[in-house]
């Protein structure tokens, strides 16, 4: 098989990967709802190859405050993913998730859990999409929650996986409850696992 890059992913396999936002998405809505208990809308998902740069300015600038929720995956394919979300929204749903309206511009130890649980129960519903589609086993770390500028962020993947191109995959999906949150989802497989990934859904 020729190396795989990003650059290289045929039309067919970006489909996939939008079939792939499309559930993963559709699960993560259905997961926050039950952790919330209130009704969840999604917009359909944005499926984009982004170059690290533009991954910042799609997020409102690199020096956007986001909460970061990163991931390991191993298993059948490895790598890590990662799910990010303006401060603002974090802090919308960890208000909802502990029924009571906190301001304040620090998160406090419980509030810092409950963001975790939550971003861990969104990235789960990613895998469980990606596990489902390609039948392959994957097992995630245990989560690692960063509040920090956009840019410093997604520096952690950009150089861990700088050996796939310099694109980056994006899931942007908008959720709603009576606010809109952006969520962005990133998944960086390693370049071994892309191949496993094509061969799964026959297209390798």
């Amino acid at each position: 098989m020729d190396e795989i890059t990003l650059e290289k992913m045929s039309n067919e396999y970006f489909d996939v990967l939008k079939e792939l936002g499309n559930i993963g998405a559709g699960n993560a809505t259905t997961a926050l709802a039950q952790l919330m208990q209130c009704k969840v809308d999604m917009a359909v998902p944005q499926v984009r190859l982004l170059e690290f740069k533009e991954m910042g300015e799609m997020m409102g600038g690199e020096e956007t405050i986001m909460a970061g929720i990163y991931l390991g995956i191993e298993g059948d394919i490895t790598g890590s993913i990662m799910f990010l979300l303006e401060k603002q929204a974090a802090r919308h749903l960890v208000n909802k998730l502990m029924g009571m309206e906190l301001e304040g511009e620090e998160f406090s130890e419980m509030e810092f859990s409950a963001l975790k649980e939550v971003g861990n129960i969104i990235t789960g519903a990613y895998l469980n999409s990606l596990s489902s589609l390609t039948n392959l086993v994957i097992y995630p770390s245990v989560p690692d929650l960063t509040v920090d500028m956009a840019g410093a962020i997604l520096s952690v993947p950009a150089i861990q996986f700088g050996e796939l191109g310099d694109k980056m995959l994006l899931i942007q999906t908008q959720f709603f409850d009576e606010q809109v949150l952006d969520g962005y989802f990133i998944l960086v497989p390693d370049l071994d696992s892309y191949g496993r990934i094509l061969s799964a859904l026959g297209l390798a």
